[in-house]
């Protein structure tokens, strides 16, 4: 056996027993399309709540191996346009859901992330639709995701200790990302986050609606709310799930 044969083998053999360990028909996403760019933000500081959630143990993408399979076709639509999808955030267990309650009960807590609700009490983001309890990311069937230049200079590292604007503000002033500009941050807990809020600029609503047609055209359905949700409803989409996102 040639040295190339050898080493794809061992890479499909290890991908394999990757995906042995996931329940159901769950997947990697790196396994099914790496060229992906994923920037898991649950699995970092760089979130609403400040620190890494619960059953984030690795910045990794897993989905619903339908999902997975149509994040590809959207990827691969794409590509000749020099662009590249990006995911925030893909399955996500149900003690991270659990904890987001928590936060969001819990009165004076450190650090302060208000830049990402910077008009909202944290307390009403359930009640107002911006975060759900029976979250369809515990049943992989969700992706938050947004659009990246594939030649794009690579966004600075978050840095826990710097001040960042709002995240309906100015681009330049918001924490770091490398994605087109959709007029708020992700996660951005505010009206501006509507899809189709017309108080963005021209620039902005043309990278929205990019996004969400690209992802319309392979299944997904976009949450009003929030330009960076999306679902892809499957037959066996009505578990969800807790078991802990591992290096794959």
């Amino acid at each position: 056996m040639c040295f190339g044969s050898a080493i794809a083998l061992l890479m499909a053999w290890s991908g394999a027993r990757a995906e042995n360990r996931l329940p159901g028909n769950f997947v990697y996403l790196r396994d099914i399309d790496p060229s992906i760019r994923q920037d898991m933000r649950y699995a970092t500081e760089d979130n609403f709540v400040g620190r890494p959630l619960p059953g984030y143990n690795a910045g990794e993408c897993i989905l619903r191996r339908p999902v997975a399979l149509a994040l590809k076709r959207v990827q691969a639509d794409l590509e000749p346009r020099n662009l590249t999808l990006k995911v925030y955030d893909c399955y996500r267990p149900t003690r991270a859901v659990t904890a987001m309650v928590r936060w969001s009960r819990t009165i004076g807590t450190w650090p302060d992330t208000s830049r990402f609700h910077p008009s909202l009490n944290k307390a009403r983001l359930f009640l107002l639709g911006y975060i759900s309890r029976n979250s369809a990311h515990s049943r992989g069937i969700a992706v938050d995701a947004t659009i990246v230049l594939r030649d794009a200079p690579t966004a600075a590292p978050f840095d826990p200790t710097a001040v960042y604007g709002a995240c309906n503000g100015p681009v330049e002033q918001r924490a770091p990302d490398d994605s087109l500009d959709m007029g708020t941050g992700f996660d951005c807990f505010d009206i501006m986050s509507h899809t189709r809020n017309p108080s963005i600029t021209a620039e902005q609503k043309a990278n929205r609606t990019q996004l969400v047609e690209a992802m319309a055209r392979r299944g997904f359905v976009n949450y009003r709310r929030e330009w960076w949700h999306f679902t892809f409803p499957t037959a066996d989409d009505r578990v969800a799930y807790n078991f802990p996102i591992e290096p794959r």
